[in-house]
């Protein structure tokens, strides 16, 4: 049985959002219009079938219960580039050292 199809406007989607993303979680998908033009497709991270974003990746391993997404603003790491020996040549001398 396939899911069912649903189309509906943003600003009843708006006033509506909850119920919509109920379907969506039930497995239909939604044709999100924008002044009768199809514009979006809200639908079940389940049923994605290979996300574009990095996030939309996570969210969807989250969703299949395959990892926990942390909670709160994510932790950005600032990339940092240092002058002089390569870290693992450094780190390989530290255990020369120690032997």
């Amino acid at each position: 049985m396939e899911a069912p199809v649903n189309t509906v406007g943003i600003r009843e989607l708006k006033n509506r959002l909850a119920h919509y993303v109920r379907l969506a979680k039930q497995g239909a998908e939604i044709i999100i219009t924008e002044h009768g033009r199809p514009v979006a497709l809200l639908q079940s991270l389940q049923d994605v079938r290979s996300p574009k974003s990095q996030e939309a990746q996570l969210a969807k391993l989250a969703a299949q219960g395959r990892l926990t997404l942390p909670s709160g603003p994510a932790l950005r790491v600032k990339r940092v580039r240092l002058k002089g020996d390569a870290m693992a040549r450094t780190i390989l001398e530290g255990r020369d050292d120690k032997a």
